[in-house]
């Protein structure tokens, strides 16, 4: 017949839930227990978890209370709840704690490979930025940067980003200022490559086609800065919206009307071309005013802000005056930028979003390796549809 003695472990929770005060030997303390004698002592050692005080079982081994069923999470020893206005950090505490980020690569998960972007988009502030005419407009401004990530390293602190950027953000900004920034970016992260990316919604005041009214047009524009492999290049990307009118369409609409005496209207609709040009080294500056110019010349149905009648009637003569294909688009915009030389590349991402169709008309025309992608954004058509 078995007894107490055949278990040692049964021993010593017996003599915990008694409360004896000594010190406890097991006969055999160099035998191995088996599994079934640990689940017994488990459920033994449970079982008397659940007759005695939780200050017991914190005194035991607080561990014991996640053993327990129903204890699983428990916090004891109970911690502070209040926030503590007054403590202070100091450099002794912050050594002390965790930096992940900054862990070696023995902490990697995954493949260990380079990572080309890795940052932070979208924190917001106000910038101030020059206007062609020397006046000085603060906008809200959207900043993405990131750096890129060497195989051994973990990761990056973010937070760095912003504080390295905020020294810059009470400048006027420009080119310059953002190449600055960069410069800090490389220093303060030990990255060898970096980007920043400043997105913003900039308002230009544009005159009625004929009744002498004006109002604000918004135009969706973004400055991009980038460093890989020591070459740096600055890049302006602007959203131009525009109607167009299809000349298949307009046609056909004139031969109704001369064959048949049928009255016909072509159809048109709002367009949208993503353009991106790279500027050229040491060029002259690239206002944002001048590629806004530079899109209405190509395409100078640009879409209306203020209109009267006269103003309808003049952007129909305008429309039936340049009807356009989505390709002769991108080829309108690409002959404009090749004729300045402050344009050293560039790409026309053109969208009609058509009234005829319940699809997109679309074209991508790239001039250099800047923009060159063999694959396309499953989304990227998607964006480009602007409401009012």
């Amino acid at each position: 017949m078995e007894n107490d003695h055949d278990h040692p472990h049964v021993e010593v929770l017996r003599a915990l839930s008694e409360g004896d005060d000594m010190n406890i030997h097991t006969s055999e303390p160099e035998r191995t227990l088996t599994h079934e004698e640990a689940a017994e002592a488990l459920a033994l050692l449970r079982h008397w978890a659940g007759q005695v005080s939780e200050e017991e079982v914190v005194a035991l081994d607080p561990l014991v209370s996640r053993l327990v069923p129903g204890r699983e999470l428990s916090n004891y020893p109970a911690l502070a709840r209040a926030y503590p206005e007054e403590f202070e950090v100091d450099e002794t505490y912050k050594a002390s704690m965790p930096d992940l980020q900054n862990g070696p690569s023995s902490l990697i998960k995954g493949a260990k490979r380079a990572i080309q972007h890795v940052g932070i988009s979208n924190f917001r502030l106000p910038i101030r930025f020059h206007r062609r005419d020397g006046a000085d407009l603060t906008l809200e401004t959207s900043v993405t940067g990131t750096v890129s990530l060497e195989a051994e390293k973990k990761g990056i602190n973010m937070s760095r980003i912003m504080r390295t950027f905020y020294k810059h953000a009470e400048k006027t900004f420009s080119f310059e200022v953002i190449d600055a920034a960069l410069d800090a970016y490389k220093t303060d992260l030990e990255s060898f490559d970096a980007r920043i990316m400043m997105r913003t919604s900039f308002p230009m005041k544009v005159n009625s086609l004929r009744s002498g009214l004006s109002g604000y047009q918004y135009y969706d524009i973004a400055l991009e800065l980038i460093e890989a492999d020591n070459v740096r290049k600055k890049i302006v990307h602007l959203d131009y919206v525009y109607s167009s009118t299809c000349p298949c369409s307009l046609e056909l609409s004139e031969h109704a009307r001369q064959f048949r005496g049928q009255l016909a209207t072509p159809h048109s609709q709002r367009s949208v071309a993503r353009v991106s040009v790279e500027m050229a080294q040491d060029a002259d500056i690239l206002w944002f005013e001048d590629l806004i110019d530079m899109c209405r010349a190509a395409v100078p149905t640009e879409t209306q802000v203020m209109v009267k009648r006269e103003d309808e009637q003049a952007f129909a003569e305008l429309n039936a005056a340049n009807p356009i294909f989505v390709e002769d688009a991108a080829r309108l915009f690409a002959e404009t930028f090749q004729a300045d030389v402050r344009i050293a590349d560039y790409r026309v991402i053109a969208s009609h979003q058509e009234s005829l169709h319940s699809h997109d008309a679309v074209s991508v025309l790239t001039e250099g390796s800047t923009f060159d992608a063999e694959s396309l954004d499953p989304r990227l058509f998607a964006t480009l549809f602007h409401v009012g």
